[in-house]
């Protein structure tokens, strides 16, 4: 089992203890994970990296509550979210947590305004409310002056901001971000990296998971994955150890 603290900025925020995900396939067990405990700080802004199959897209999963372990412990703000039911995991995910994804996954039919409001329209929030809320956020990511326009008429670079602001939406606790320059030429990505960084300094918690050093380098720390393991952690004295 490897311990790691991973940074000592603000409150604890995540914990694995001796995580273990094992994918059976066939007759044989892949270990994803490999008793990995490690924590991180709530402010804290980290790239998880790693090749093909070191484990880090697992991290990922299981730190947004979008898979389960298959042994050992996840803790949330200090709860125990380990063997919560899917309804729990979705209303945690809904109420605490943001994601971006490479491919946008945004709803073609639907205008940057409705589709930054989609969370709110599943947390019960009226219509007023949820109208200002993604007005208010879309002149934070740059696009208030395209509230009215579907994914189709936007750049990429735009349709990642859209992203962007629809994992805002419900103020998450931590953001998660999957190679979220993927689709994106260089310079483009790196107006969105300039965003998480500001998001970052203004008190977000983002962990991103990513194969590119250029990408990685935004991030204050590092953790790098092998074989399902922690290779190596690289970042602020202050801040791991």
């Amino acid at each position: 089992m490897i311990e790691r603290a991973c940074s000592q900025e603000g409150k604890e925020i995540v914990k694995l203890e001796d995580a273990q995900k094992i994918y059976q396939m066939g007759t044989q067990e892949v270990k994803a994970l490999a008793g990995v405990t490690v924590s991180f700080k709530r402010g804290s802004f980290w790239a998880i990296m790693g090749p093909s199959g070191s484990g880090k897209s697992t991290m990922m999963n299981i730190l947004g509550c979008l898979d389960r372990l298959s042994s050992g412990r996840y803790y949330l703000e200090g709860q125990d979210v380990s063997t919560l039911d899917d309804d729990s995991l979705s209303e945690l995910r809904l109420r605490h947590l943001g994601f971006i994804f490479q491919s946008f996954n945004l709803i073609p039919q639907l205008t940057v305004q409705r589709n930054i409001e989609l969370p709110l329209y599943y947390l019960g929030w009226d219509s007023v409310q949820s109208a200002q809320r993604a007005k208010e956020i879309a002149e934070e990511v740059g696009l208030g002056d395209r509230l009215g326009h579907r994914p189709t008429e936007l750049s990429g670079g735009q349709m990642q901001r859209v992203a962007i602001g629809r994992a805002l939406a419900n103020d998450p606790q931590i953001l998660f971000a999957d190679e979220p320059t993927g689709n994106l030429d260089t310079t483009t990505g790196e107006q969105i990296l300039e965003l998480l960084v500001k998001l970052n300094k203004q008190g977000k918690t983002i962990i991103i998971v990513t194969h590119e050093s250029t990408i990685a380098d935004h991030a204050r720390n590092k953790l790098h994955m092998l074989d399902g393991r922690i290779d190596r952690i690289e970042g602020n004295s202050n801040e791991a150890n």
